[in-house]
């Protein structure tokens, strides 16, 4: 009988996956590296490595909503999505405060002309989905958000920071979700978020139903943020070395993470472990949980 020598082991052949994630493509020179767009009421900049920092800076308004910033919101969001160099995003607020909600004279101008009431709700409804969209896309941005709030955090502000990841406030902040007094329903994230965010259908209902004032040390307390600082320098600071912290961490890790904690709660526990399985199915066979096993720290960017 002819020997047959186990060393070197026959090679195997290779998962599907793992043939497909050996395929890297070559990374691409500086020159050709995509950059963000300009924006007229952002202040979009790389506050610390890997990690972008998005000023509302609209400070003579107070950072009141126009139409023009509010469509930028949703476009600097979804370039953040897909630049590679950005891994964590913190959303803070130029001047006396955080927002001040919808700018009015934006409000009024959504309202279309056409004499006929069948044709102005058919316009209205795409022009309230496309202002949702623009809020959703801090929700969907592959990379962590996280909010800075200081001062006043008022409507449209509270729709805005919730769809972030992790709030942070001042102590003189508060948020107050005002549109009962101006005659309408919230209609772009507050209604659908902020009850899963504070887990009280009664406490949430009379935030929107009254419109009262709700400062930095109850928000604390029922869970719409998770820190509170003295001031606006000492807000932003803490949140940028929270970014900072997660930024060191694998993308693979820490994107994953997001993706499946927006997924799971909106989806049952069941549902939620079948796509966390079938997420980690391929996300297990990558480098980066050799690397951080070996205790590196260097992970490519994604």
């Amino acid at each position: 009988m002819a020997n047959i020598s186990l060393y070197p082991p026959p090679q195997l052949t290779s998962h599907p996956i793992e043939m497909l994630l050996a395929r890297r493509l070559p990374s691409l020179p500086p020159t050709l590296c995509r950059s963000l767009g300009t924006y007229k009421y952002l202040d979009v900049q790389e506050a610390r490595p890997k990690v972008y920092q998005v000023n509302l800076n609209r400070p003579a308004k107070r950072n009141a909503l126009s139409m023009e910033m509010w469509s930028e919101i949703g476009q600097c969001f979804n370039e953040l999505s897909n630049t590679p160099s950005c891994r964590v995003v913190v959303l803070s607020g130029a001047g006396k405060m955080f927002c001040a909600g919808i700018d009015l004279g934006a409000f009024l101008s959504v309202v279309p002309r056409q004499p006929d009431q069948a044709h102005k709700s058919l316009q209205l409804i795409e022009t309230i989905r496309k202002l949702q969209d623009d809020f959703t896309a801090v929700e969907k941005c592959r990379k962590p958000v996280i909010a800075a709030v200081h001062g006043p955090c008022i409507g449209g502000g509270v729709d805005l920071i919730s769809g972030t990841d992790i709030r942070l406030m001042s102590a003189d902040s508060f948020i107050q979700v005002k549109e009962v007094d101006l005659g309408l329903a919230a209609d772009v994230g507050t209604l659908q978020r902020l009850p899963k965010i504070v887990g009280s259908q009664s406490l949430v209902s009379e935030y929107c139903l009254t419109g009262r004032k709700v400062f930095s040390d109850e928000a604390l307390r029922v869970g719409v943020v998770s820190r509170v600082l003295p001031d606006r320098s000492a807000v932003v600071e803490c949140a940028l070395d929270m970014a900072q912290r997660i930024a060191s961490k694998s993308p693979v890790a820490v994107q994953g993470t997001k993706s499946n904690l927006v997924y799971s709660r909106d989806h049952s526990t069941q549902e939620g472990l079948d796509r966390v399985a079938l997420w980690n199915s391929a996300m297990l066979l990558g480098n980066d949980i050799v690397t951080a096993m070996s205790g590196g720290s260097e992970f490519e960017d994604a």
